[in-house]
């Protein structure tokens, strides 16, 4: 695997990498530093799991792995690690191009509605001819 598909330089990655899971019972371990830079291009790229590069392995152990690590709690104290480090500072953002809407959910429920103007309401007109 090419060393600028990793995302992590080697100075971060010595910091994570004691704290990573290790002996964990199952298939052959994957190399950790590929499924991370994996995740992270998901992450960063909003693309699917299931596009992310075959460079990074297999989609469905990224995204497993993240998953898994996920539950655990791993994330959260990677990023500590990382800020203690100086690698990344701690930060949050919050971009709504992560938030999916429905369809409809300009309208409202029932959709869009007809509304008389203002000036027709206040003259009191009838809404329709004779």
């Amino acid at each position: 695997m090419s060393r600028s598909l990793f995302w992590l330089s080697d100075e971060a990655w010595l910091a994570i990498e004691p704290h990573l899971p290790k002996n964990q019972p199952g298939a052959r371990r994957v190399d950790d530093r590929r499924v991370i830079s994996g995740i992270f291009h998901v992450l960063k790229s909003g693309c699917r799991w299931c596009d992310c590069p075959a460079d990074y392995g297999p989609s469905t152990t990224i995204y497993n792995r993240f998953n898994r690590w996920s539950r655990r709690g791993f994330w959260t104290k990677l990023l500590d690690t990382l800020t203690e480090a100086g690698a990344v500072t701690k930060s949050t953002a919050i971009d709504s191009t992560y938030i999916k809407a429905q369809r409809s959910a300009f309208g409202g429920k029932g959709g869009a509605r007809r509304r008389r103007s203002g000036v027709l309401a206040v003259a009191g007109q009838p809404r329709s001819m004779p």
